[in-house]
């Protein structure tokens, strides 16, 4: 089965109001800390408060910027601060992805190009944290995939730095649009979606609500105060309810090329893990002519198979893709926890069967870093780090 978040919109949206969700249902403030202390990002610190509102408990996370600064950021800035930065290859792919939406949707609104449009709002620290937060906390919660309701959209308008517009704001909606996204009308005369939030859900969600063990509930508060509860609600649990123990479906998107380099084969693995591919390999084959060529096989849900064929298409030289029907994947439930080494925190990912933990692996990323960094072996810091995720 695969571990999954269901976001149930009832009353908007917005970046803190999720990450505030995701900790409300477990999410340790002390691991998003380290997490986001991975990014060359200060002036800022989290807090949390318990709430109730409406006869129901919640949490209302707080990002305060301490220099209350709105740095006008460019793309490129914020590719520069994510890419340094030492968060895991996946999690940094997700949150590229999420800003390159943003700059895209920004880029067609304001009639710039996508390296020169400010994100003004959208980079300040506080979107920063929400974003990266938001993606990092479904690594450390071992989700693998986000589910959402339809979005409920408000009326009338908002100031902006470009002063006022019209309700949804032009990005918000660019970005539910890009993506098909079911919305439905809602009472409040004001912004309940915000771009953040639309653009995190639009890259990293299927907009449906899944059959699913629900195995556990988060409240996330915002700041304005309605006639009605301004909370979000997410559900973590399993999909594959009604399925054999650890099946779920999968299909194989491929192609032949024979005229890419390897890093233009590399940058398409790049691209497709960030789509939602859930694997991605070449194989070496012969093609016609005795030429050698490459096959590229990607691995996905079937509802993500277009998607990620699209990709393909894009990034590759091949003028066809091959979708197999769909099969059968027998898979074991994972976990995701941070282990204390001498180095400090490191990433494992723990792989259970029949309810016992059988295997742990170590995050490459975090021991390559810490390798290069202390100039060690890698398999040494492998070691090491297999010995501590063991006691």
């Amino acid at each position: 089965m695969t571990s999954c978040l269901f976001v149930d919109l009832f009353s908007g949206a917005s970046g803190d109001m999720l990450l505030g969700a995701m900790i409300d249902l477990g999410l340790s403030l002390d691991d998003l800390r380290a997490a986001l202390g991975q990014m060359d990002l200060t002036g800022y610190e989290l807090a949390v408060e318990s709430q109730l509102r409406h006869g129901i408990s919640g949490t209302k996370l707080h990002v305060h910027d301490l220099a209350n600064e709105h740095p006008a950021r460019h793309l490129s800035d914020v590719r520069e601060l994510i890419g340094a930065s030492t968060l895991s290859h996946r999690v940094k792919l997700a949150s590229l992805a999420v800003f390159e939406r943003i700059a895209r949707v920004e880029a067609g609104i304001h009639g710039a190009s996508i390296d020169h449009v400010h994100f003004h709002e959208i980079s300040a620290v506080d979107s920063l944290v929400d974003i990266v937060g938001f993606v990092a906390g479904l690594e450390l919660l071992g989700i693998e995939r986000v589910f959402a309701s339809s979005v409920p959209l408000g009326c009338g308008s908002i100031n902006t730095a470009h002063g006022l517009i019209p309700v949804p704001a032009p990005a918000t909606l660019a970005l539910l649009a890009e993506v098909g996204a079911p919305t439905r009308s809602h009472q409040a005369e004001t912004e309940i979606v915000t771009p953040t939030a639309a653009a995190l859900l639009a890259e990293l969600a299927t907009f449906e609500r899944p059959a699913m063990r629900v195995q556990g509930v988060g409240y996330g508060f915002g700041d304005k105060e309605f006639p009605w509860p301004n909370m979000l609600r997410v559900w973590q649990g399993v999909t594959g309810a009604g399925q054999r123990q650890g099946t779920d479906q999968v299909v194989t998107i491929e192609c032949n090329v024979d005229d890419m380099t390897g890093e233009m084969l590399g940058y398409a693995m790049e691209r497709l893990f960030a789509a939602g591919a859930l694997d991605v390999w070449f194989t070496a084959i012969q093609m016609k002519k005795n030429r050698p060529g490459v096959m590229l096989t990607a691995l996905a849900h079937p509802d993500q198979a277009d998607a990620i064929a699209e990709v393909v298409l894009q990034e590759t030289s091949t003028l066809g893709v091959r979708v197999s029907p769909q099969i059968d994947r027998f898979i074991c439930q994972r976990q995701f926890r941070q282990v204390e080494t001498p180095w400090g925190m490191i990433q494992v990912k723990e792989k259970w069967l029949a309810g016992e933990r059988v295997a742990v692996s170590p995050e490459y990323e975090d021991c390559a870093r810490v390798a290069r960094e202390n100039s060690l072996p890698l398999a040494r810091v492998f070691d090491a780090v297999s010995r501590a995720a063991q006691s």
